[in-house]
């Protein structure tokens, strides 16, 4: 398996490539649109045939690549089975299973940031956790169906459930992080350690934070797989 993680630094939104090197085949997950000519240059320096672009949500930070890879490589949009992208090629549900050649992908429903939130557990070792659990924090849950139960639930019961070792690499950092694991996250993370599920929803109601820039542009042209013109 080839493993990358990338940045788009205006959004610090990472984008992963996952391949199986001997079939050539690979997945994008969460590509961003202004980023979309660095993955091609991957793809075509590391000489991968582009098969998926995997969301772990309807995003409201940044527009999806999808549209514009998808037109470029005719690889498939995959989204969580009702994120409300009726634009997608695939949905994916709970449990269900993507592969790329020998590589293995499991979907985990978790949601709380959104309400129809993914994560993807790759080869039960790399965990890419979305915006449901980041470094040492959570994604918000004041919009876009969030819910703070939900999430707490979701971290909790799903991903802590997880062995220790497994590594967590999520859709942001604000911090210049990049990898944590299961075991630093419930020891270390200040939303989910030694709180209780109230605890938490009352810390989440009072973050009171400022909506995302790119909001009421992003979440419409996700909806649509990042496909500018379908908004228009």
């Amino acid at each position: 398996m080839l493993f990358r993680q990338m940045l788009d630094r205006e959004t610090s939104t990472y984008t992963y490539l996952i391949a199986d090197i001997d079939c050539q085949e690979a997945i994008l997950i969460d590509p961003v649109l202004e980023r979309v000519e660095r993955d091609l240059q991957q793809l075509r320096e590391l000489g991968f045939t582009l098969k998926y672009c995997l969301e772990t949500h309807i995003h409201a930070d940044h527009i999806t690549g999808t549209a514009k890879l998808r037109e470029l490589t005719n690889c498939q949009g995959v989204v969580p089975a009702g994120a409300g992208a009726g634009c997608a090629d695939l949905f994916i549900q709970d449990g269900e299973d993507l592969k790329i050649g020998a590589v293995q992908i499991q979907a985990i429903a978790t949601p709380g940031h959104t309400d129809n939130h993914m994560a993807y557990l790759v080869e039960q070792t790399h965990l890419l956790s979305g915006d449901s659990l980041l470094i040492r924090g959570c994604g918000r849950t004041d919009f876009q169906g969030g819910d703070a139960g939900c999430l707490f639930d979701s971290v909790t019961e799903r991903l802590f459930a997880l062995p220790d070792r497994t590594l967590v690499y999520p859709a942001h950092d604000y911090r210049g992080l990049s990898v944590s694991t299961i075991g630093e996250e419930k020891l270390f993370n200040p939303r989910f350690a030694k709180h209780s599920r109230q605890q938490f929803i009352e810390l989440m109601a009072n973050l009171n934070l400022p909506d995302p820039q790119r909001m009421a542009a992003a979440i419409p042209a996700n909806e649509h797989c990042g496909n500018l013109t379908s908004v228009n």
